[in-house]
């Protein structure tokens, strides 16, 4: 079996157990050398630190009882994605609308702003310029097509 019909033979088995629960999704699924598999789990509503403990013990016994791995020859690490992991799915924007993000165009502009609006194709995102008197708004719509990544930043 190669790492592409690997992880898809993979992906449906966490599928089987996350489907069970309404509101959470399979962002991705990386096989790293040395069998290390890695799974991030999300919700539309976040995901609680014992869905993911329960999910994690779920799969690796799919796995064992499975014989995917010869001799129990694999390590999981079952989480959800960090602040830090940029948004790969349309849920995700969804789910993080009226944050602030920065967003890293495939030309290399960067723009930074509160994700206002979702849509299918596109996000809007407003960026604060000036200070006082000279504070402006500044509206971009920015279609997926375009983006490279999109991660969200932690304001105080």
């Amino acid at each position: 079996m190669n790492g592409d019909s690997q992880i898809q033979a993979l992906e449906k088995m966490i599928g089987g157990i996350i489907d069970t629960t309404p509101g959470i999704f399979l962002v991705e699924m990386k096989l790293l050398p040395g069998n290390n598999i890695k799974v991030f789990v999300d919700g539309d509503n976040g995901i609680a630190i014992d869905k993911l403990v329960q999910y994690n013990r779920g799969f690796y016994k799919q796995i064992e009882e499975s014989s995917f791995f010869p001799n129990g020859d694999f390590s999981l690490e079952v989480s959800s994605p960090g602040l830090d992991e940029p948004l790969k799915l349309h849920r995700q924007y969804l789910k993080n609308m009226g944050r602030y993000v920065d967003v890293v165009m495939k030309s290399g502009v960067k723009h930074e702003g509160k994700m206002v609006s979702v849509l299918e194709n596109e996000i809007l995102i407003e960026e604060e310029t000036g200070k006082g008197k000279k504070k402006q708004i500044i509206s971009h719509t920015l279609p997926y097509s375009e983006i490279k990544s999109t991660t969200i930043q932690i304001k105080f």
